[in-house]
């Protein structure tokens, strides 16, 4: 009983990192789900629920294959998985995760920056500005306090999205009715929204590089497939409320125009006066968590110090000492990554989801998606070794 316990504890707790990872500032203000499904039509409806799909599938088959050959940091991972093609493929990937790393902390101060702009009127520069200020500071100082509240932060977004959205859809559900018939009286094409909803799924194909090391965790390989399929369930249900939730301002002409369509269906929804400062605030902070964790990741990619993860007895004194105290070259490497960020978030949020995640996504068609359909289909899911 209490092994059952813990199995499925390991397979919810997996299937919620999905959740955690997909969900950040770029989710919470509605400016992904808008681009990538609902300015698509009607087809809003299905396209998540796809996407979604594809990922699980992916998703499922990578965790699986980690947990099976034990290859838990990615950079061993994709050695074992393209195998003779290692050389090519594993450092292909390198330059598509850190071009992910790049763009997903921009996104996170656009997000930080277009939200307080919206709330105080101040320029959109001056606002990505300080939320980039603030962010350095804390990826500086606060890393292990924002590791330590990370999932209080995730809970509270879902709570605040439900908050948000659950009334605001029954209360304004005839403009999702109104949306319905103007999306099927634009009869918008179906290979467009499909298109839209291939390169958002392989978009996030990037992230089987955060999630191999949980493979870990699990029991047996099997495990993996049963943790993506809750984290199918999870994600596909929340886009989907985010989706209808964006629809009951669909037919407000400004609403297409919109960098923070959340902040928008609240500002002409139900209690606009306590839901607008509140999601706001949800918002930043999804996107100042997601964008240091980002930096903090890529300062000790640039810093990386030989031994320190694999301290020992009287080492790990030093190791819990060191934890507390930042380097130069960190603080240097960590204001770089800001400055670049900072610059890159200048394109504007719906540049960056609509354009730099879909150029993201033709960079991953060669070297996750192909290669990955290539080792599914001949080795059938690693049933055959023969092969491999």
């Amino acid at each position: 009983m209490t092994k059952n316990s813990k199995s499925t504890g390991i397979i919810l707790g997996v299937a919620f990192v999905w959740f955690t990872t997909h969900f950040g500032g770029g989710f919470a203000s509605g400016a992904q789900i808008y681009s990538y499904f609902v300015r698509y039509g009607i087809w809003c409806l299905v396209m998540p629920v796809l996407a979604m799909l594809y990922n699980t599938v992916f998703f499922a088959y990578s965790l699986r294959f980690a947990r099976k050959y034990e290859v838990y940091d990615y950079r061993s991972y994709n050695n074992a998985f393209y195998g003779k093609f290692a050389p090519v493929f594993s450092n292909l990937f390198e330059i598509l995760y850190l071009c992910v790393m790049c763009v997903a902390p921009a996104v996170a101060f656009a997000t930080g920056g277009a939200t307080l702009s919206e709330l105080t009127g101040l320029p959109y520069l001056m606002c990505t500005f300080l939320i980039g200020v603030f962010i350095f500071l804390v990826a500086v100082f606060g890393t292990d306090l924002v590791r330590k509240v990370a999932t209080l932060l995730s809970v509270c977004i879902i709570a605040g999205l439900l908050v948000v959205y659950l009334p605001n859809i029954i209360a304004n559900f005839s403009g999702v009715e109104a949306a319905v018939k103007s999306m099927t009286a634009a009869d918008l094409s179906l290979g467009d929204a499909l298109y839209s909803a291939f390169l958002y799924g392989t978009f996030q194909l990037s992230n089987i590089a955060v999630f191999v090391q949980h493979a870990r965790s699990f029991e047996n390989p099997g495990d993996a497939v049963k943790s993506m399929s809750v984290g199918f369930v999870v994600n596909a249900l929340m886009m989907l409320m985010v989706v209808i939730g964006l629809m009951t301002v669909y037919t407000d002409p400004g609403a297409a125009g919109q960098s923070i369509p959340t902040l928008f269906m609240v500002q002409n929804g139900v209690g606009a006066a306590f839901m607008t400062p509140l999601i706001s605030i949800l918002i930043i902070l999804g996107a100042v968590s997601t964008a240091v964790n980002m930096v903090a990741a890529m300062v000790k990619r640039i810093c990386k110090e030989n031994g320190t993860e694999q301290t020992a007895g009287g080492l790990r004194k030093e190791a819990e000492k060191k934890r507390y105290r930042i380097s130069g070259k960190e603080a240097a490497a960590a204001l770089v990554c800001c400055l670049v960020d900072f610059g890159i978030a200048q394109f504007g949020l719906l540049t960056l989801i609509q354009k730099a995640y879909s150029a993201i996504a033709y960079l991953a068609i060669p070297v996750i998606l192909i290669p990955y359909v290539i080792r599914m289909l001949a080795t059938r899911f690693d049933t055959r070794s023969d092969v491999l």
